[in-house]
């Protein structure tokens, strides 16, 4: 049960099918202390989650080699998760789901299916027939990682006008024109230099910015957006690892930004750190500020919520705290630690 002063928040984890794999955790607004409330069974590897604008529904991406999303019915009070609708994806490995700011569609991309596809929500929040699909083909120079497309990740921009999928397989963030009917139609690209394999995007909340973090090279790329024609034009790259760091395997993960716009988080994994950046709101340009642990490995995802940065370390098999000061964005552990196995997505709910 919900008390008045926590923040409620899903954890989507690599479980097993027969496991609790979605967490309903509490964070508590006063000092940052963690606590499990419930959870759901019956879905495999749940790496991925998406909460829909209205806050009544949960979207999740099972990612198996018979991909599939499921959706859920979210408890006002709560956050207890019924069951409503699972749909399969036509792709390999579903890793990213995300819901249109109207809430009339649900978008997903599948890493090793090399698609991204598109589902209608239904009037009772289900997933329709599949309204749309597109289908990347190629390689880029790493042959380890990037023998194929790889779409790791599928984000609508503000406007709803278009659908960003940031292809780490291509070095390339694909542009598509969502349709009135559901569909993604190819609009433009945006290159990224050979090798930096990108995989997620974080929208400016007020100006023409986009920030993406690159997994295979290190680096978190600024973008300029132009909104009406959808065009990404990059304006700064840098690194998400302090200088001279070279002994360490690393890959970028996830990157946020605060609501105000000013300060921007990358998570490395192998480095196990959160990088600081501060935000010029006038250039969108990036100034790096610091780096701090995560008091666990591979920090695969991160949120922010209720003045606190929440970390999944997947394979430190724990969540972690950290308030985020208000008047430069840098982080304080609260010494509050989450025991959840292979934790990999947060995702606040929507207070009542």
């Amino acid at each position: 049960m919900k008390e008045w002063n926590e923040q409620l928040f899903y954890t989507g984890t690599y479980a097993p099918r027969h496991e609790r794999g979605i967490y309903v955790c509490a964070l508590r607004v006063e000092n940052g202390d963690l606590r499990i409330i419930g959870g759901v069974e019956g879905i495999e590897r749940p790496s991925f989650l998406a909460l829909h604008p209205d806050g009544t529904k949960l979207y999740a991406a099972s990612e198996t080699e018979e991909g599939e999303l499921y959706a859920y019915q979210v408890h006002a009070q709560t956050g207890e998760l019924h069951p409503l609708d699972r749909k399969g994806t036509e792709g390999a490995h579903t890793c990213y789901v995300s819901v249109t700011a109207d809430g009339r569609y649900v978008l997903a991309s599948n890493y090793s299916g090399g698609n991204a596809v598109v589902f209608p929500v239904t009037e009772a929040g289900g997933l329709g027939e599949m309204s749309g699909q597109v289908q990347h083909t190629g390689s880029g120079i790493r042959q380890d990682r990037q023998d194929a497309a790889h779409p790791h990740s599928i984000i609508p921009d503000p406007s709803g006008q278009y659908a960003m999928v940031c292809d780490l397989g291509l070095d390339q963030i694909v542009v598509y024109r969502l349709t009135e009917d559901g569909k993604l139609v190819t609009h433009r690209e945006a290159d990224l230099p050979p090798g930096s394999g990108p995989r997620h995007l974080v929208f400016h909340p007020s100006r023409p910015y986009a920030f993406v973090a690159n997994e295979l090279n290190n680096t978190v790329a600024v973008f300029s957006y132009n909104e009406r024609n959808g065009e990404l034009q990059l304006l700064q790259s840098l690194s998400t690892l302090p200088e001279g760091i070279i002994d360490v395997e690393n890959t970028s993960a996830d990157i946020r930004i605060t609501p105000c716009g000013r300060y921007l988080y990358v998570s490395n994994r192998g480095h196990n750190s959160i990088v600081l950046y501060h935000v010029d709101l006038d250039s969108g340009k990036l100034e790096t500020v610091e780096w701090v642990e995560t008091s666990g490995s591979t920090p695969r995802n991160f949120n922010i919520l209720s003045g606190y940065l929440v970390v999944a370390n997947q394979d430190g098999n724990n969540i972690v705290s950290f308030a985020i000061h208000s008047e430069d964005g840098r982080l304080t552990r609260t010494g509050y630690v989450l025991e959840v196995p292979s934790p990999v997505c947060i995702e606040p709910v929507r207070q009542s």
